[in-house]
């Protein structure tokens, strides 16, 4: 079987590409967007027909490329069937992914979200956000629960022989694959012994920050990586592209949605966009420098000045999916 273990730099995500050499058919598992590009290039190269682009969850960090995939390759759309998400194929315990003479083993290990799944095949691993190299998935979002991936991770992953090989869907210390042996031993979170009320303790008191995508990378997973449709916006006297509060309304789960008001305005009488993030205009360049230029961003205030001021910044430092809401949020209010 050929393997190969990508990276993204952006996101820390490994995407993973199995092949049946003689046959010609491949599957990717966790593409990204950015990099379909890189993708579709190595498959050429190694004369591999893509039969499917497979998801081990539905991703907070970052946007699959499975759909822009699928215009390219014709692939099937995999995802697990309890993620929630309308794919081509839906997999479940003990359903199996074939690609020539080799089958993925489908095992659902919920617990960092309710859909998330582990792919199983020939002593490896592929195991998501799951179980990582010493480490595991977060458990406050997506019906997350640290009761359920400790059970999934013990029952489906660590129960597999010691010498499997786990493959993980991020890392961010440059490790790039681990063994049940290992993480039995050495995971801080789940290895040594711990108990169930040991790891839900540890959880419970991360406190992480919200992934900085997230409100592009849901939505956007849920559509299996479809873009919105960006046709160009129209442009007011001041130069600024602008959207219309009914657009926005519209297409609210496909694009970011920045808010350049100040927090007490957004906590204030108008009210705030749901799912918008809070970015005053004073810190926007700063921000905005960790966000990709390829987002599709809806800047809002309260009347539309700030945020024609947003627009133009973002399109400046090379943002070419801009728009400021008109009217702001007294039209959005009214």
């Amino acid at each position: 079987m050929f393997f190969r273990q990508l990276f993204d730099r952006q996101t820390c995500t490994y995407t993973y590409l199995l092949a049946d050499a003689e046959a010609g058919e491949a599957v990717l598992i966790d593409p990204v967007l950015e990099l379909v590009d890189r993708d579709l290039q190595l498959l050429r190269e190694l004369g591999f027909q893509l039969v499917a682009s497979i998801e081990t969850h539905v991703h907070a960090d970052h946007v699959t490329g499975a759909w822009t995939l699928k215009q390219a390759t014709g692939c099937d759309i995999v995802y697990p069937r309890r993620g929630g998400v309308p794919a081509d194929r839906l997999v479940d315990a003990g359903d199996t992914i074939a690609f020539g003479r080799f089958a993925l083993e489908v095992r659902p290990t919920p617990g960092h979200t309710d859909g998330c799944t582990t792919y199983v095949i020939d002593g490896m691993a592929f195991t998501g956000d799951t179980l990582m190299v010493r480490g595991c998935g977060r458990t406050d979002f997506q019906q997350g629960s640290p009761e359920a991936l400790f059970a999934s991770a013990w029952e489906h992953i660590l129960s597999l022989p010691d010498e499997t090989l786990l493959y993980p869907g991020h890392d961010y210390k440059g490790r790039t694959v681990t063994t049940v042996a290992e993480e039995k031993l050495h995971n801080p979170r789940l290895g040594g012994g711990r108990s169930v009320q040991e790891f839900k303790a540890i959880m419970d008191g991360l406190g992480l920050a919200q992934p900085a995508r997230i409100h592009v990378a849901l939505p956007g997973n849920r559509r299996l990586g479809k873009p919105v449709e960006w046709t160009l916006p129209a442009r007011n006297d001041r130069g600024a592209p602008q959207r219309s509060t009914g657009w926005v309304r519209d297409n609210l789960d496909g694009v970011r949605v920045v808010d350049v008001r100040q927090p007490e305005e957004f906590d204030g009488p108008l009210g705030h966009i749901r799912g918008a993030s809070l970015v005053p205009l004073a810190t926007l360049h700063q921000v905005a420098s960790e966000w990709s230029r390829g987002d599709r961003i809806v800047t809002v205030c309260r009347r539309g000045g700030r945020s024609d001021q947003a627009a133009l910044g973002l399109e400046s430092m090379g943002f070419t999916h801009v728009a400021s809401m008109t009217g702001g949020m007294e039209s959005w209010s009214s």
